[in-house]
Parts: C-alpha cells; structure tokens; sequence
C-alpha cells in the first residue's frame, strides 16, 4: 500500500504552484484565459497555482504548451509527485525510474496496471475515512506512476496471482474495463504477463508484493510491499535470494501465452 507524505513548504510541489503562477502571471493571463485555452476548470487551475492539488501528467503537457516552456512543468511534476510518497517509497520510485529491467510479483493488481476508476475503487477502500481531496490526491499520485510505462522503459515481467484476477470492482463495467487493461498490457513488446495459478499451491510470498528492479550499471534492489508496509533491501545477497525465489514462481505460473488467454477469457466472462 501506498503512504502519501503530508509535507508541504520547501517541497518541489511548492516549487511548482510558484512556477505556474509565476508563468501565468508573466504572460497576462488570466485564470479564467487560460482555462479557455487549456480547456481546464478555472478554479482546478487556481489549486495547482496554490499547492492544494497535484495535476495528472496531460494538464502539465497542455500547460508546457501554453506557456511554451518546452517541457519545464512536465520535468517539475515529475519531482513533485515524488514528494507526495513516504520517504521509503519515494526511494523504490526513484530507483523504478531508472531501472531497465523490473521483475515483479504481485498479489493485486499493480498500480502500474490500474485504470483510473479501479485505482479510485481501491484507494477508498481503507478503514478510515478519506475526504474527495486526498482521495483524489491519492489517484494522481498512483497513475503518475505509469508514465514511466509510457516511455517503453523499463522492460517489465509480472507474475500476477490468480486472486488478483478473481477478486473483482463492485461496478462491474470498472471491472471489465481493468481487465480489458492488463489484456491490453499483455500484448506490449516491453511486457510480459504471466498468471500464478492458485494450484500452484502455498508459497513464501502470499502476504505481500516483490519487485526486482535492475539498473542500467547492473546494480539491482528488491522491494517487499505489504499491505501497509515497504521494505527496500540493497544487499546484493538478499536480493539474489528473492531472484532465485521469483524464478521459482515463474517456472510454475502460467506461460505468457496461456495467461494471455486466460485474462482475455475472464475478459469476455466479465462483460456487464
């Protein structure tokens, strides 16, 4: 599970709602221009000028472009949306951001994988209330991540549990539409998707995720995720330990083919 950060003045967050208001105010514009010319709500562009909101990726583009900073707010929303992570998730992205290869098993569906409407499911299924602005906040935040999809980098194998698979939205047209996205993934040149059939039995990684991440010098670090926990581990002795422990689970998953199939079976069952 992902912890957001609460910290606020000094951030790159703060830096970037003084760089869009500098900008627009440099230019003459007025909120209300530029909500015309972005085709964004006034009052949504007035809180990223004041910190209250991080935007998604598409409103910085479109912003890049009004200004004609030629991707300035794009590099400042990338450091920016680091910010909104706890300090040992901050690290794992900042390594996700510079790795070439990622081997992963999950035991949900990966927030690199989740649609918005599933991500927003997810994140307001917590124990403890949480208000439309942070939830939002929360949204921004996970699918920032999947920009680095986006780039065709890194190369990416999933393992993904059969539960992950079985365990559906509420709204079962969220529910199709996330599976018609990991379906969609499976098809990517730069992924590999295999299914852990639940016969494969009980194995050591059921209480939580693992990601291996492999940089471009060969330096590798592991990443356990529990459901309210992260572990980074550097030490090269540990993480050829859970190498060695993912490429058992791989042997015993579906092939990329066959898990293919599978989702684009529970793809089809799943039609509202």
């Amino acid at each position: 599970m992902v912890e957001l950060n609460s910290d606020g003045e000094g951030s790159a967050r703060a830096v970037l709602a003084c760089e869009l208001r500098r900008l627009r105010e440099g230019s003459g514009k007025s909120l209300a221009q530029l909500a015309e010319e972005t085709n964004y709500d006034r009052t949504y562009l007035n809180r990223l000028e004041s910190g209250e909101r991080l935007s998604k990726l598409p409103v910085m583009v479109a912003l890049d472009e009004a200004y004609g900073t030629g991707g300035l707010l794009v590099r400042l929303w990338k450091l920016a949306r680091l910010d909104s992570f706890k300090d040992k998730y901050r690290l794992f992205m900042q390594y996700e951001a510079k790795a070439t290869i990622l081997h992963s098993y999950a035991i949900a569906v990966p927030g690199l994988l989740q649609t918005e409407d599933f991500a927003r499911v997810v994140l307001s299924s917590t124990p403890t209330p949480i208000s439309p602005d942070e939830l939002e906040e929360a949204v921004v935040a996970r699918l920032g991540r999947q920009e680095l999809l986006q780039r065709g980098r890194p190369h990416m194998r999933l393992i993904l549990d059969e539960s992950a698979l079985r365990r559906p939205a509420p709204d079962p047209v969220i529910w199709h539409h996330q599976l018609a996205r990991i379906a969609q993934a499976a098809d990517d040149p730069h992924m590999t998707i295999q299914v852990l059939p639940l016969t494969a039995g009980v194995h050591g990684l059921m209480g939580g995720s693992l990601w291996l991440l492999w940089m471009a010098d060969g330096s590798a670090v592991a990443y356990l995720e529990g459901n309210k926990s992260g572990e980074l581990l550097e030490d090269a002795a540990e993480i050829a330990g859970y190498r060695l422990f993912y490429d058992r689970l791989r042997d015993v998953a579906l092939s990329p083919p066959d898990s293919a199939a599978f989702i684009r079976q529970l793809m089809e069952d799943s039609r509202p």
